[in-house]
């Protein structure tokens, strides 16, 4: 089952690499680039994980990160989202095995999940959805392992998951408070009753804490990841209201466009077939659980925290589609207990079939067109990678080591990536005291001979400050306009 795991990844990973489309997910670019900040800065250190995205998916990158040639290319970012697809498919079968005593029903899960192709480009790239899969099928196994054994070891075992999943995503956090309900509920025994949900319950709560702690000992307020500048409340600030905004139908709506978009309508039919086999087997509780994440996003899309555009709805727009992905494993799970209404040898014919209907649709439109996931990343990155492109062309053809480059984290980041310039050359809003030091006085302390910013933004205002006040001269050297693209400008200094 590894090895087949491993080879679905791998094929998939060099298909998405040969086609150059690893980073077209501006978040993939900015995972990559938070992994390499953290050991290629002026500024190396702890505290270059920032705040709003957990570090969990960076810090598994660390180990390939330096690799100048893994960094460009994406893959230092690609290599741990493709081993948690696989760790992923793995516990997922396990847990099906576990609880169906079935190797065609386990087979026609694995088959539904593994082979769904937004899924298989999600996890070529440095996203994190593919971190938090991991944790909540591990979770998922341990979870079951403890109502058949009682075993406390599987206790261990669901929190080192939940701690796994809770520092990838923060789906994680939801998932906790059910499953220490549950633990309690499947425990057989008055002492595994008080110490199961204690034991799981301290470890899933260590990420969590930890993170508030981070957040306040870096930025002093440990709720920075929720309120701060950079928070998913911010952006919606910042952006309006989004579709679903306390209006349940339509928050309804769009995730299930997007999810139905993610599945595909074959993996869709099949799951809303196999429930039955589902109930008539007591399969309650993993139905449940997988339908955790999906209820996340639910409740995030009505209380104005996340939102979903798909093309097809108004707005005519792509916006985080994968999320779209949350309800997978449930398709798959369900999807499973059409095989489980046959019997015999007819169940290997039963898995065949159900993985064969979950491709269909695929099938049809080969093309890539037609993965939601990969088509949000093309039309949303086209500016992004034109502008990339252009600039450091330009970067690579002027630029000599150890001039410097004053600029902001973030997209323009890609610049450097693409150049083959290492960040430890660039002063960002990453590296204090320095950075505000430049930004607020540049006329004495801005001493970077490049600049690269977007046209308004702090570095542009530091740099024209400069020159406005006879501090450093700085020119125009490039300015790249594009449609629906805010304007690129890079400056030299004279």
């Amino acid at each position: 089952m590894l090895i087949l795991l491993t080879g679905i990844s791998i094929t998939a990973l060099m298909y998405v690499q040969h086609n150059g489309w690893t980073l077209y997910y501006g978040d993939a670019e900015a995972h990559l680039n938070i992994a390499r900040r953290i050991v290629d800065s002026r500024t190396p250190g702890y505290d270059q994980i920032g705040t709003s995205w957990l570090p969990l998916p960076h810090l598994l990158a660390l180990p390939f990160i330096r690799n100048d040639e893994w960094w460009r290319n994406g893959l230092a970012g690609t290599i741990p989202s493709a081993a948690c697809f696989v760790i992923a498919g793995v516990f997922l079968f396990a847990a099906m095995r576990r609880l169906t005593q079935s190797l065609p029903g386990s087979f026609a899960a694995l088959g539904l999940f593994a082979l769904n192709p937004n899924l298989l480009y999600l996890q070529s790239t440095p996203m994190t959805e593919p971190v938090l899969l991991a944790g909540l099928l591990a979770l998922l196994y341990f979870t079951v392992l403890f109502r058949d054994t009682q075993s406390l070891l599987a206790v261990v075992g669901a929190g080192v998951a939940s701690l796994a999943a809770s520092l990838g995503r923060y789906e994680g956090w939801f998932l906790i408070p059910f499953v220490t309900v549950y633990l309690l509920v499947a425990a057989r025994r008055w002492q595994m009753r008080l110490l199961a949900p204690l034991v799981f319950g301290t470890i899933a709560s260590l990420g969590p804490l930890y993170w508030l702690g981070h957040n306040w000992w870096l930025y002093n307020n440990p709720l920075e990841f929720y309120s701060g500048p950079y928070s998913a409340k911010a952006i919606y600030q910042r952006t309006g209201s989004y579709p679903g905004n306390h209006d349940v139908r339509k928050a309804w709506l769009f995730f299930r466009t997007g999810a139905a978009m993610c599945a595909g309508w074959g993996v869709v039919i099949i799951a809303a077939a196999g429930l039955i086999g589902c109930v008539v087997r007591r399969m309650l509780w993993p139905l449940l659980f997988l339908a955790l994440p999906s209820a996340f996003y639910l409740w995030s899309m009505y209380s104005g925290g996340a939102a979903i555009f798909v093309p097809q709805l108004w707005y005519g727009s792509y916006y985080n589609t994968r999320y779209g992905l949350a309800p997978l494993p449930l398709f798959a799970v369900a999807g499973a207990g059409v095989v489980l209404l046959l019997r015999g040898k007819w169940r290997i014919v039963g898995s065949a079939v159900a993985i064969m209907a979950g491709l269909i649709p695929w099938i049809l439109q080969p093309r890539p067109e037609a993965w939601v996931c990969w088509k949000e990343s093309q039309v949303n990155s086209e500016t992004r990678r034109a502008w990339t492109k252009e600039a450091a062309q330009l970067l690579t053809e002027q630029y000599h080591s150890g001039a410097g480059i004053f600029t902001s984290f973030g997209d323009l980041t890609g610049i450097l990536r693409e150049a083959g310039i290492p960040l430890r050359e660039a002063l960002h809003d990453g590296n204090e005291p320095a950075w505000m030091a430049a930004t607020t006085r540049p006329d004495l302390f801005l001493h970077e001979e490049w600049a690269v910013a977007f046209s308004g933004d702090p570095v542009a205002t530091a740099v024209e400050r400069a020159t406005f006040k006879n501090g450093p001269h700085y020119y125009l050297v490039k300015c790249i306009m594009l449609k629906d693209s805010p304007v690129v400008k890079i400056y030299k200094r004279d």
